[in-house]
């Protein structure tokens, strides 16, 4: 079972979103029973694999969704079986287990059949001819198994026959008129049928009761190389039960066999259920070795995964399948928007400058000391957020926890931001992709459909190359994805302003919200810097007025 902590912030990530997860990830590992891993939701722009590299940090996982897949099931933990075992081995494994289905594997751990107790039953139920052992090519030593024998003599080279199977309950001149060479034979203490049986070329002789061979009986098995072995049983039981000393592989299901992946969803596998209706199911791993086997039953208590929101709270940046997942926390500075929850939750939302200064007090709340590579990746982060402190979103806390932080990490922040914002901010060389994405998030604004990208540079002019074809982009998808307004907010560092580039049926609220007009798109507006808080909440003015 998949059973841990997913942790992640919003999609098209930016530094504070995937620093504040891998650090939050630590203190849940410090502090929590369940497991945590952080996550990222989209490709991580170059601002932070500078950092990430810096610290010697390990990029996140990427994660696509956390919809309820097979892996987050507790499924039958089952041990697949070669396919020469016996029919009543695999009967008592089942039985053992309290399972209704078996997994049969071949050389290569590859699944190559499954048997059932219908399987089994069926099978049992068929009449079978008297040849039914040799062409399923019976091991001897399972006929021993099955007919809890102990073996008297077993002849060298015996390890294959042509005969069938015959019960020697009558006079020796009459079993004449049946026996054949390489028969199986099952007697009883009959000492003169079963010198006849041996000096006739039977392959194994059986001697039921819990009778014992003589030492001349035995004498003549080694000279005719027969096998003999005595068992427990009547002979009635023997001829019964002989059957089940067959290979599972003669009746298990070979073809259009219906078996699941780890990563299957369980949407998705419910209704191949109900179309097939088979009582359990093989499940695979992404190897393609069998793990376990899955019924209807499991998909009635399916656990959904566990996650933890980070730098969002917005249900269209957040991960594919949110709906389907349990939310456990929110940790946010944005904000309140529409992810709903079904149970209380600790929802922990501040008016600072990034999430990472929400974690980074967390640490210190709790009395724990983040390790060296952590507390560097959350002081970046909080520069990263606040423009090393300069955008009107940076608040004293902010100010504080960056301090404290770069104290344990060792770490001059004026240095590191001059190569940090140098790294991360140069558009030169960029696709529109690659600038526009690189912090992209949707809102829902009084039924408005909202996109706000924003990127930060130190050289402003980079961007006038690749103007254009942002403008391109920005346009297509506004039409292919029914956005009202797109806004790109290409952020001057240095001169604190943002270039604002707008698209959409509603493109001219920028200039409702700022009192600015556009010219070809876009308008310079010095002094805005921040998205959250000197963006959203006039474009959302502009909105409502609109009514």
């Amino acid at each position: 079972m998949n059973n841990h902590l997913y942790i992640f912030g919003h999609k098209n990530p930016d530094t504070d979103s995937v620093c504040s997860a891998l650090a939050y990830a630590e203190f849940k590992n410090k502090t929590g029973e369940l497991p945590a891993v952080a996550y990222r939701l989209g490709d991580i722009n170059s601002e932070t694999k500078f950092i990430l590299d810096h610290f010697e940090v390990d990029e996140p996982p990427l994660l696509e969704t956390v919809k309820t897949q097979v892996d987050d099931l507790n499924i039958d933990k089952i041990a697949p079986v070669a396919p020469d075992i016996s029919i009543k081995t695999a009967w008592n494994l089942m039985k053992k287990n309290r399972i209704k289905m078996l997994p049969i594997v071949d050389n290569n751990e590859h699944l190559c059949g499954v048997t059932s107790v219908s399987n089994i039953t069926t099978s049992y139920m068929d009449i079978w001819d008297n040849t039914i052992l040799s062409k399923s090519k019976t091991k001897i030593e399972h006929i021993i198994d099955t007919l809890n024998g102990h073996p008297e003599y077993i002849a060298e080279e015996n390890g294959k026959y042509e005969g069938k199977i015959i019960v020697a309950a009558m006079h020796p001149d009459n079993i004449e008129e049946i026996l054949e060479n390489g028969d199986i034979v099952i007697c009883g203490n009959r000492e003169d049928s079963q010198r006849f049986v041996i000096e006739k070329g039977a392959y194994l002789l059986i001697i039921t009761g819990g009778h014992t061979a003589s030492a001349a009986i035995l004498t003549a098995a080694r000279k005719h190389n027969c096998s003999v072995l005595t068992t427990p049983y009547d002979t009635f039981t023997a001829s019964r039960l002989i059957t089940q000393s067959i290979p599972i592989e003669y009746v298990m299901t070979k073809k259009n066999i219906i078996s699941f992946k780890t990563d299957d969803f369980v949407e998705e596998i419910k209704d191949i259920m109900l179309e097939t209706r088979y009582r359990s199911y093989p499940v695979l791993n992404n190897n393609n070795r069998v793990i376990g086997a899955i019924s209807r039953y499991h998909l009635i208590s399916k656990n959904k995964k566990k996650v933890i929101l980070l730098d969002h709270n917005e249900k269209q940046q957040s991960v594919h399948g949110l709906e389907d997942a349990e939310i456990t926390e929110i940790i946010d500075h944005h904000r309140i928007a529409d992810v709903e929850t079904g149970l209380p939750i600790y929802f922990r939302n501040e008016p600072v400058g990034s999430t990472s200064t929400i974690i980074g007090s967390i640490f210190f709340e709790n009395g724990i000391r983040p390790s060296k590579k952590v507390a560097g990746i959350l002081c970046a982060a909080i520069i990263s957020d606040t423009l090393l402190l300069k955008s009107p979103t940076a608040t004293p806390v902010d100010e504080l926890v960056l301090k404290r932080l770069s104290q344990i990490a060792d770490l001059n922040i004026e240095s590191f931001a001059k190569k940090m914002f140098k790294a991360g901010t140069s558009l030169e060389g960029k696709s529109a992709e690659e600038i526009f994405y690189q912090d992209f998030k949707t809102f829902t604004l009084n039924s408005l459909k909202v996109g706000v990208s924003q990127v930060s540079t130190l050289y402003l002019e980079g961007f006038e190359p690749q103007k254009n074809a942002v403008i391109n982009l920005m346009n297509g998808l506004a039409q292919a994805e029914s956005y009202d307004l797109i806004i790109l907010m290409v952020t001057d560092i240095l001169n604190t302003g943002s270039e604002f580039i707008g698209v959409g049926e509603y493109k001219d609220l920028i200039g409702k919200a700022f009192d600015v007009s556009l010219k070809d798109h876009s308008v310079y507006i010095p002094g805005v810097v921040s998205r959250k808080k000197q963006v959203i909440p006039p474009i959302t003015k502009a909105i409502t007025d609109l009514k």
